[in-house]
């Protein structure tokens, strides 16, 4: 196994897992808040947001971060 992919914390985890999973836990709204892009403000939908997400780097990781410190703590986080 690459040890770089197994240092990834995304490393098997889709982006669109990671989008539905942030609609899950805050709504579009409240996502729309936290990450300021028109594809979760305006009529959003996770195909249209997969779409933005794929062709625009710096929004694909402004969503993998808010993903990773929100919903994918490493289990020796959560315990502290």
């Amino acid at each position: 196994m690459n040890v770089e992919q197994s240092n990834n914390p995304l490393h098997g985890v889709t982006l669109e897992t990671v989008v539905v999973k942030l609609v899950e836990h805050y709504g579009w709204n409240e996502l729309a808040n936290k990450i300021s892009i028109n594809c979760f403000k305006n009529d959003p939908s996770v195909k249209s947001s997969l779409k933005f997400l794929r062709k625009t780097p710096w929004a694909r990781e402004q969503v993998e971060h808010l993903y990773l410190s929100t919903l994918a703590l490493p289990s020796d986080r959560k315990n502290a």
